[in-house]
């Protein structure tokens, strides 16, 4: 399955309510540890190709990232990676700790 990225409000709400698990990551395409942190959610996405993922470009997509923040009461960070679960964030995390194998342990948990 391919990354789709979120460049309205409305396409993250459609994203979030479909049931089951979804990864999203969102990527500032100015950091070094964002550019870092896209590889391993790349990465883990092409190995897992049923996995369902979507991207939010943090600086060019910045009112989808803040609703992000404000709508699920998650501290913003960037990169940063959420897990939704029936349309609830049921794990997160951020910069060097997004990995394939973080990813991995987190859809399995």
């Amino acid at each position: 399955m391919s990354i789709k990225q979120l460049k309205s409000i409305e396409e993250l709400n459609e994203f979030v309510q479909q049931p089951g698990k979804h990864l999203l990551l969102k990527h500032s395409t100015t950091c070094p540890i964002s550019a870092k942190a896209n590889e391993e959610f790349q990465s883990f996405v092409n190995e897992n190709e049923t996995t369902s993922a979507a991207m939010v470009l943090v600086i060019e997509d910045r009112p989808v990232s803040n609703h992000i923040a404000e709508e699920f009461e998650i501290k913003h960070e960037s990169p940063q990676i959420l897990l939704f679960d029936d349309g609830k964030v049921s794990w997160n995390t951020s910069h060097w700790k997004i990995t394939r194998d973080s990813i991995k342990e987190a859809l399995n948990a």
